[in-house]
């Protein structure tokens, strides 16, 4: 971002139960478009891995925090909905794992890692009926992974939550469109 176009000092510091680990494809780090970044510095309680280093093959050995319920965020057929009922027999704070990167290399987080494997999935089914995004959507439920931390962050930690994050991917998006000189889309956010 330009440094008058900088986010730095709006990002909020959020101190929470729940523990977000993103698991980030290095290619993802380099886009102006990436919100999941920003989701780290917003949440105290946080980590990121960063994956597909060429030659390196990223470690999660010690990924999984026993103090902590893992599941894995990632829309498969078989995830279950994120909400109240799935979350109601667990008693430890739950560790939120995210990919993030494309649709193909999140999609490949799962199944190249055996430590993930025999983590729950769950997902937000909710639509994106927003009118301006990020990047192109190739389905209704399509939206950035910042947007889709808020929501899953409303289920696991409230709706106060859920809006100061998804007002810090708002204030992305509009300063995203000022920097490619997109302002004329700024009346649909």
């Amino acid at each position: 971002m330009h440094f008058n176009l900088c986010l730095c000092e709006d990002i909020p510091k959020l101190n929470l139960k729940t523990k977000l680990s993103l698991l980030i494809h290095t290619k993802e780090l380099k886009r102006t478009s990436n919100t999941g970044s920003l989701a780290v510095h917003a949440l105290t309680n946080s980590e990121m891995r960063i994956r597909g280093i060429q030659n390196q093959v990223l470690d999660l050995s010690d990924f999984l925090d026993p103090k902590y319920h893992p599941l894995f965020f990632f829309p498969a057929e078989d995830a279950l909905e994120l909400s109240p009922q799935v979350l109601e027999n667990i008693k430890k704070p739950i560790q939120l794992i995210v990919p993030d990167g494309n649709w193909r290399q999140a999609a490949k987080v799962y199944s190249r890692h055996s430590e993930l494997k025999s983590l729950q999935k769950v997902m937000i089914k909710t639509p994106n009926l927003a009118k301006v995004h990020m990047r192109a959507e190739s389905t209704l439920e399509g939206m950035a992974t910042l947007q889709a931390i808020a929501l899953a962050f409303g289920v696991l930690e409230g709706e106060a939550v859920k809006q100061q994050l998804m007002n810090l991917y708002e204030l992305k998006l509009r300063r995203t469109l000022i920097a490619r000189g997109q302002q004329h889309l700024l009346q649909f956010v």
